[in-house]
């Protein structure tokens, strides 16, 4: 009989486990498109006003930041700076495999920003730099909308999964 009620605890916290980790991951994605949208008004201001070479923006950047994009901006300016590869979009795929604590989603508006960095002239690479600032206000927009009730709604579905489950096989 204690194995049940043992067995059971285990089901009810493992969902609830999986809801809390949900929630976390949407709040981990929201505090990377806040990130986000900061590390491309420096570029911008950085890129518009003093012209600073990319791998020095780059570095530049990586140490005005914190959080998820901090070690990618030094390691993406690391391999600017090598010249391994021929373009700057390449150089950002090569620090997103060294750096593996991007957010699921965040990846492809890093990869957008390699793509837009280094392949036009300063007018170009100013209008993709807006161009993406637009889309991760967007995106947060989208998150922030209904936050608190959808965050509850993951917690809560997890632990009454959890919960259905139990009775399910008491």
């Amino acid at each position: 009989m204690t194995y049940k009620w043992i067995g059971a605890i285990l089901v009810v916290v493992s969902c609830g486990g999986f809801g809390f980790s949900l929630a976390a991951s949407y709040r981990r994605e929201e505090q990377f498109l806040t990130q986000m949208v900061a590390v491309l008004n420096f570029m911008i201001c950085q890129l518009q006003y003093q012209l600073t070479p990319l791998p020095e923006l780059a570095r530049m950047s990586g140490k005005e930041s914190k959080g998820f994009l901090r070690p990618l901006l030094l390691e993406y300016g690391r391999e600017m700076e090598r010249q391994i590869a021929p373009d700057s979009y390449s150089c950002m795929v090569a620090a997103l495999a060294n750096v593996e604590d991007i957010p699921y989603g965040g990846r492809q508006l890093c990869l957008d920003l390699g793509r837009s960095l280094g392949k036009f002239d300063l007018p170009g690479q100013l209008k993709g730099l807006e161009t993406l600032k637009n889309r991760c206000n967007q995106s947060l927009k989208s998150l922030e909308n209904n936050r608190d009730v959808r965050l509850r709604g993951y917690q809560t579905l997890g632990l009454c999964a959890g919960a259905a489950v139990v009775i399910l096989f008491i």
